[in-house]
């Protein structure tokens, strides 16, 4: 018999533990219904060992489908999550975009690793549905409808009207541009992905799905401008009409990178864990036919995702798989991956050895790409790591030189995601020793505050330097 829940809420970890063995079942045993109930078959054994041991904590989706198999109130199991995360015993994922959006996308790719031929995930553009039905639902609504209502918001300064001349603007355009204005740019992305939709909506059953990688594309370009001006749950929404356009267009690499990029901005975020599943789906679903770029892109996305959640030995083997897979071939990569070079790999793996602990052999591989001219954002991102990478090895004034050129070039990108590094760096120059390099970089963020882009975190806005 199940016994009944407590009165008050308890740890979620033994919770667990005390309903899967009041039902008879083996962590394998819970798992393997987990799977069945949910249509996912992904989940393992080990991760049911984690939750109970409480080194993790179960997400929104798991959650809910536990209540369902342990048959008790999804509350209960809220009321204990809840109390975990209080007492610190498992880490609260930080997830600023927004849990909605962040657990529709992982939703979406779970579901693309159950169906790679993509049946479920493109819901209504895979074929037209009863045009009365909702909008934003798998089950009604017509594709364009989907389109709007996954998030193609007008901007503030942005006219109803059509016509509009940044609809002129072309894809390959505003890819020149990112390399140059960064966060800038996030308000043509999102009208270009509305002209994209508005010619969808138009296109007759025929041309709709000629229309499909276009629109996937510019999704997800539209996404990557919203997370660059810091508005990650914009990036998160653009992202799932990304991958549900290049699914149902069937082109699985497309869909890929996606997810790529999605992994990216969760890792920014806060979320490792989240980062580590977005980059393990797309690399598991694309490995054997993507070219040599994307695949060492995305176990370059699973390292880094690795790194971030502590886990050593598979961020050491995604970089060993990344370093197998070469580098991109000229005439053979997608024109989306335009911006992906050797020098871009090498900055990627030294990004990846900082989260590792292993500064000396990253600052040789980040420095090239920092001191190369003429794209400021790239020499930010990588700067705020590679001022890590210099105090990790305890050069103070080396590190401070450094993260003062980033802040200079963050402010010149105008991309919140340039500066998202640099909040790590002060966190550790902040117990570094008192010295005259920290204060002068101390003086510098001051003046460079009302400069910073709006999406920066905010004690790196509202505080005073140190």
């Amino acid at each position: 018999m199940i016994p009944s829940p407590p009165p008050a809420p308890r740890l979620l970890g033994p919770l667990l533990a005390e309903l899967r063995a009041a039902r008879g079942w083996s962590q394998q045993r819970l798992a393997d219904e987990l799977c069945a109930a949910s249509g996912v078959p992904t989940l393992t054994r080990n991760e049911v060992s984690r939750w109970e041991r409480q080194l993790r904590l179960p997400g929104d989706f798991w959650s809910a489908w536990l209540a369902t198999v342990l048959r008790v109130p999804g509350e209960v199991l809220a009321g204990a999550a809840a109390r975990s995360r209080r007492l610190g015993v498992a880490p609260a994922v930080v997830d600023p975009a927004g849990s909605r959006a962040r657990l529709a996308l992982l939703t979406l790719a779970y579901r693309w690793a159950a169906d790679p031929g993509g049946r479920t995930p493109a819901g209504p553009f895979a074929a037209a549905p009863p045009r009365h039905g909702r909008p934003g639902r798998d089950d009604g609504g017509t594709p364009a409808d989907e389109a709007l209502s996954l998030g193609v918001p007008r901007g503030p300064d942005e006219p109803a009207g059509r016509g509009h001349p940044a609809d002129r603007v072309t894809l390959a355009t505003l890819r020149r541009w990112d390399d140059l204005l960064g966060g800038d740019l996030a308000g043509h992305g999102a009208r270009r992905l509305r002209h994209a939709v508005r010619g969808y909506r138009r296109a007759g059953p025929a041309g709709r799905r000629a229309l499909l990688p276009a629109l996937a594309e510019s999704a997800q370009l539209a996404g990557w401008l919203a997370a660059d001006a810091g508005d990650p749950g914009g990036g998160l929404v653009a992202y799932r009409l990304a991958l549900r356009a290049a699914v149902a267009a069937g082109q699985p690499p497309l869909a890929g990178h996606v997810l790529a990029s999605a992994s990216h901005l969760l890792a920014d975020a806060g979320d490792p864990a989240g980062a580590l599943v977005l980059a393990r789906i797309g690399y598991a679903a694309v490995r054997a036919t993507a070219t040599p770029g994307l695949r060492a892109l995305l176990l370059h996305r699973v390292a880094l995702a690795a790194a971030l959640a502590g886990r050593a030995r598979a961020a050491g083997q995604a970089l060993a798989g990344a370093d197998r897979a070469g580098t991109p071939e000229p005439g053979r990569e997608p024109p989306w991956l335009y911006w992906l070079d050797a020098a871009e790999l090498a900055a990627m793996t030294g990004r990846t050895l900082v989260a590792l602990g292993r500064p000396a052999a990253a600052v040789p591989l980040l420095t090239p790409v920092v001191v190369a001219p003429g794209r400021p954002r790239r020499s930010a991102v990588y700067g705020g790591w590679l001022a890590r990478g210099h105090l990790g090895l305890g050069a103070v004034p080396e590190a401070c030189a450094v993260a003062g050129e980033a802040l200079l070039d963050a402010v010149r990108s105008g991309s919140a995601r340039a500066v998202g590094q640099l909040t790590a760096f002060r966190r550790g120059l902040a117990d570094a020793p008192p010295a005259p390099a920290s204060r002068g970089y101390a003086r510098l963020v001051t003046a460079a505050r009302p400069y910073l882009p709006s999406g920066v975190p905010r004690h790196l806005r509202d505080r005073p330097g140190r």
